[in-house]
């Protein structure tokens, strides 16, 4: 599941450019994507994430609302709703683009596990989004499998 968490974009001040960045992704690493959902911060994003846990979700991606402003509260809606946190994800996008954008690093964004599904927090640009699904790509597939229960992949012996 994609999701928008962006005040103006949700009461139709602009449109949304960074969910279909997000939806598209998604779809190139083959994962069949509900949303872009576009919502405002705050408690739509605690409803919006405990909904898609209920429903089973493998994944929710959310792209906004992670940065220094005041209305930006979607790490601590995230955390309201995740059981345990994993932090190299978060820390990696941070990292993956500080080189281009210095202000990278300011993301809170959080990554963690709810029930069955891994929750991602992107920062809100379109690059964030790129950059943030450059890293997660790297590792969904894997993530998805350990959260399920799969066992680590091991080396062929010979």
């Amino acid at each position: 599941m994609a999701v928008t968490v962006s005040n103006r974009a949700a009461a139709g001040v602009y449109p949304d450019k960074s969910g279909p960045v997000l939806v598209e992704m998604l779809e190139d690493l083959g994962c069949r994507v509900d949303g872009p959902v576009v919502i405002p911060d705050g408690d739509p994003v605690a409803e919006t994430l405990r909904d898609a846990v209920a429903a089973h979700y493998d994944v929710v991606v959310t792209s906004g609302g992670t940065g220094l402003t005041p209305t930006d509260q979607t790490p601590e809606m995230t955390r309201q709703i995740i059981e345990w946190e994993i932090p190299g994800i978060a820390e990696a996008i941070r990292l993956e683009g500080r080189d281009m954008v210095p202000a990278a690093i300011l993301s809170r964004g959080l990554a963690g596990v709810a029930g069955g599904t891994l929750i991602v927090n992107l920062p809100g640009s379109t690059g964030g989004v790129r950059d943030g699904m450059t890293v997660l790509g790297r590792v969904l597939a894997h993530a998805v499998d350990q959260i399920k229960g799969g066992d680590h992949p091991r080396p062929p012996t010979g």
